[in-house]
């Protein structure tokens, strides 16, 4: 195990991700990249998720019928998927790395998830790698999900937001032309705009069919999303789902999804 794998280890078994995505700040996340996942889930499809940590999106298209096999970094994190999984569910979890697939033949899966190792990924030829090996996997034709990390989120909510403008080492990760962000793994987090992953995507087999912002405004009014009543809740969710795609906003959002076509 590398450095790097130890600090997202470390992370990972001192956070509890299921309580993130539970709240209901944290479920406008869940919620908007499970609606982007049915849009395109067919009868007989056949899933795989990399890096699925605890395993909510496996569990969740299990339980919707589907033959689901995951892949995950962290020992902590599979000991609580296989405590979540319930009967009738068709999958399986084994522990590998994102950055090397080999165990997987080619053109194996209908839909492939990404939805956690490209916020742990600090070398563009890593993550390059990490959407190769991902489409390497899929069958032609089939559906690429990846998740990002959004960079001008933190820059608000971090760097302004918390004051760390002038705190080292966050004030040299900053180019202060651009307000484009650095990290490393000490930072846990890679950040990213919609031109990064535009130069990751290029020359690869893959078609673009949607950019979502999947959280959009919500993590700058956690409270405020915590304390609505179910009725506004229900119509703040459809307007996430009615403006998530739209390019004047899906920047801010903390979390990106990026979805392709396998060519």
């Amino acid at each position: 195990m590398n450095d790097t794998e130890k600090i997202i280890k470390s992370h990972y078994e001192a956070y509890d991700e299921d309580a993130r995505l539970c709240s209901k700040h944290g479920m406008v996340e869940f919620i908007t990249t499970m609606s982007y996942i049915e849009k395109y889930l067919k009868k007989d499809d056949c899933v795989l998720e990399i890096g699925a940590g605890t395993g909510r999106y496996s569990h969740a298209v299990a339980q919707k019928g589907h033959c689901v096999d995951a892949i995950e970094l962290v020992e902590h994190n599979i000991e609580i998927f296989k405590r979540n999984t319930v009967a009738g569910e068709d999958i399986t979890v084994r522990q590998g790395n994102a950055l090397d697939l080999s165990c997987i033949k080619d053109n194996t899966y209908d839909i492939t998830l990404l939805l956690g190792p490209m916020y742990h990924l600090f070398t563009v030829e890593e993550q390059r790698k990490t959407i190769s090996e991902a489409l390497r996997v899929t069958k032609r034709g089939g559906k690429v999900f990846v998740s990002y990390c959004g960079n001008d989120a933190t820059v608000v909510q971090f760097l302004f937001g918390k004051s760390q403008t002038k705190t080292e080492p966050y004030n040299k990760l900053v180019d202060w032309n651009t307000f484009k962000l650095s990290s490393t793994p000490q930072e846990i987090f890679a950040l990213h705009r919609k031109e990064d992953i535009d130069a990751l995507m290029t020359g690869l087999p893959a078609k673009r069919l949607h950019f979502v912002g999947t959280d959009m405004a919500t993590q700058y009014m956690r409270e405020v999303v915590d304390a609505m009543d179910e009725e506004e809740y229900s119509l703040y969710l459809k307007y996430v789902l009615a403006t998530c795609e739209r390019s004047d906003l899906v920047g801010a959002s903390n979390h990106l999804l990026d979805i392709s076509e396998k060519l």
